[in-house]
C-alpha cells in the first residue's frame, strides 16, 4: 500500500497541482483506510487486497465513520477514496473501482460564524499608536477582512504581491489559482504604515514573524485571538471568520452573488450560496425586532 500512497501522492502533487494541506489530509484518510482494511483481512494492504474490496465492505466503513466522525469529514474521506481507486483502475492496478456505486451522505448546512459590522469596526479602528507589532496586527486583520483571504492566502504573500499604488494584491488559491483582488483605502493605509516601521529582512514575505521569517496559519491565529482578548470581543472568532464576516457584509449591501464568488475563489456557485443564508438569517433577526407583528400570536 505505501508504494501506491506514494504515486497517488505524486499523481496529486504534479498532474491534479493540489495544495500540500489537500493532498496531506488524502493521504491521512487513505492511511486510516488502510488500518480498517489490515484489520478486516488480516494482512497487510496490496494490490490483492484493494482489488477484493466491495460495496458491502465499504458500507461498513463507512458505518464505522459516521460513528467517531462529522458528516462533513465522512464526506472528504469517501471523496479521498473515490479519487485514489478511480487513479489505480487507470492505471490497471484494480480492474474497478468499488466506490463509484457508493453515495456519500449528504452534508451538514450550517452557518458560517460571522462578525457584525459593529464588531468588525471594533476590531479595525482601534488605536495602535506606535507599537511595531500591533501595526502589523492590525494590517492583517484589515487585510484578511478587506479581501476575504483564506489565512493561508495571506501567509502566502510577498512583498511583491501587493500594489498599493493601484490597491490590489495578487493572491494564489486553492489549486495555485491566481486571482487579482482590490484592496479597500483602509487596507491600504494599515499596509502602508506597517511597511514603513517593518524591519528589514531579506525575506521576500510581506508579513514577517518577530525573527523575521514568515509568519505561519497557527501565528495569525494566535495574534486574532490576542486581539479579541485585548478588545473584550468573542475569543472564538477566527481568521476565516473575517473571511465569512467580508461575504456576508457584501451581501448585505446588495453585491452580486456572482462577484463575490470571484471574489473568494470559489469553484463553484453553490459554495458561495450558503452566505445567503446568514444574510436571511440577519435579516429574519432584524424583523423580528423591528416589525410591531412579528411577535404577536
Amino acid at each position: 500500500m505505501k508504494h501506491y500512497l506514494n504515486l497517488f501522492q505524486q499523481h496529486l502533487e504534479v498532474e491534479r497541482n493540489l495544495s500540500f494541506h489537500t493532498v496531506k489530509a488524502y493521504l491521512r484518510d487513505l492511511r486510516q483506510f488502510e488500518e480498517f482494511l489490515a484489520q478486516t483481512q488480516g494482512c497487510p494492504v496490496d494490490a490483492a487486497v484493494l482489488e477484493r474490496v466491495d460495496v458491502l465492505l465499504l458500507r461498513r466503513y463507512l458505518a464505522l465513520l459516521q460513528k467517531s466522525c462529522q458528516r462533513s469529514s465522512v464526506v472528504r474521506k469517501l471523496s479521498a477514496l473515490k479519487t485514489f481507486y478511480h487513479y489505480l483502475e487507470r492505471q490497471g492496478i484494480v480492474s474497478s473501482s468499488p466506490v463509484s456505486s457508493v453515495t456519500a451522505p449528504r452534508r451538514q448546512l450550517y452557518l458560517p460564524k460571522v462578525l457584525s459590522a459593529e464588531q468588525t469596526g471594533a476590531l479595525l479602528d482601534t488605536r495602535v499608536d506606535n507599537y511595531p507589532q500591533l501595526i502589523r496586527d492590525l494590517a492583517i486583520c484589515e487585510l484578511l477582512y478587506s479581501c476575504g483571504l483564506r489565512v493561508s492566502e495571506l501567509t502566502g504573500l510577498d512583498l511583491a504581491s501587493v500594489d498599493l499604488e493601484q490597491r490590489q494584491v495578487r493572491v494564489l488559491g486553492k489549486g495555485s489559482k491566481e486571482r487579482l483582488l482590490p484592496i479597500g483605502r483602509a487596507a491600504c493605509r494599515a499596509i502602508s504604515l506597517y511597511l514603513e516601521q517593518r524591519s528589514y529582512s531579506e525575506e521576500k514575505a510581506l508579513f514577517l514573524n518577530y525573527r523575521g521569517g514568515r509568519l505561519t496559519s497557527r501565528s495569525v491565529q494566535r495574534l486574532l485571538k490576542r486581539r479579541l482578548l485585548q478588545l473584550n470581543l468573542a475569543t472564538d472568532v477566527t481568521p476565516h471568520a473575517l473571511r465569512h464576516s467580508f461575504a456576508t457584509h457584501l451581501l448585505d449591501a446588495g453585491a452580486d452573488l456572482r462577484v463575490i464568488q470571484e471574489l473568494l475563489g470559489h469553484a463553484s456557485l453553490s459554495t458561495t450560496q450558503r452566505y445567503t443564508s446568514v444574510s436571511f438569517a440577519h435579516l429574519t433577526s432584524v424583523y423580528d425586532r423591528a416589525h410591531p407583528r412579528s411577535r404577536k400570536k
